[in-house]
């Protein structure tokens, strides 16, 4: 089987594994829209006394929650992905296992990831989503080419996500705990994605260190595409430039974690 045919494999392997569980799904789908309903609400009052706050008038602050939503469980904005299966896999020493297995161990989270984010966009995604425009006035585009343009910066926002939980679950190799980073993690996500304010809010040098962190590709990227308020190409330049430079960071730790295994297995 080739590396490609591998990879697919395994993401639609996590595609079927997150589906099995329709219970939770049908709760998560309630839970989005329900949450979406009281921000949505909180964000009217808001854009009454501060029109056009961020550069949004309410009719697209009203979508960017619910793009929110969408998204929320979609880019692993507070975790809950494949990170905490690997830290304790490394935790257990069974992540030896997987070091000496045919198979780079940064792609087959990364595939097993990807299947996990298309299933929950489909399954937990779309219908908050459609709750939202039938409710409220949304500001939705109607062209393709800007929901392609969307699609696009969510892949990417997931890897960028992706790339940063995966650092965070190899801390457990010199951690007694890794809970505490992870954590850390999902805190820091909460703020600097655009989870739950637009980072276009932000004041001053505070908005634009929060819209440089890489935590900004997983929501409020992929909704500044959507809404037409960013140049794509500027988003995506952004996103990959991410991806890359912690894909690479995960890839050295890898490195490090591996031969730490082999030292301690000699």
């Amino acid at each position: 089987m080739g590396a490609g045919r591998l990879y697919a494999t395994v993401a639609a392997g996590g595609f079927r594994r997150y589906a099995t569980y329709r219970a939770a799904t049908a709760a998560g789908v309630f839970t989005n829209t329900v949450f979406g309903l009281i921000l949505a609400y909180t964000y009217l009052a808001l854009w009454h006394e501060r029109p056009h706050l961020g550069g949004y008038d309410s009719a697209q602050a009203l979508t960017y929650v619910w793009v929110g939503q969408a998204l929320l469980m979609t880019v692993a904005a507070m975790g809950g992905g494949f990170e905490e299966e690997l830290a304790e896999r490394i935790r257990t020493g069974d992540i030896a296992i997987d070091l000496h297995r045919p198979a780079d161990l940064q792609l087959w989270w990364l595939a097993v990831d990807l299947g996990r984010a298309l299933f929950h966009l489909l399954a937990r995604g779309v219908l908050p989503l459609a709750v939202g425009a039938f409710v409220f006035p949304l500001a939705l585009p109607g062209r393709p080419l800007v929901w392609a343009a969307f699609l696009v910066a969510v892949v990417l926002g997931t890897v960028v996500s992706f790339a940063i939980r995966f650092l965070v679950a190899l801390g457990a190799f010199w951690l007694m705990d890794g809970a505490g980073v992870a954590q850390i993690s999902w805190i820091t996500a909460t703020f600097c994605s655009g989870m739950l304010l637009p980072l276009n809010v932000f004041p001053g040098g505070l908005g634009e260190v929060v819209r440089a962190l890489p935590w900004a590709s997983l929501i409020q990227a992929p909704a500044d595409v959507l809404l037409g308020t960013a140049d794509p190409w500027a988003v995506f330049a952004r996103q990959l430039a991410w991806a890359a430079v912690l894909l690479t960071a995960g890839r050295l730790l890898q490195t490090a974690a591996t031969r730490r295994v082999v030292v301690q297995g000699g």
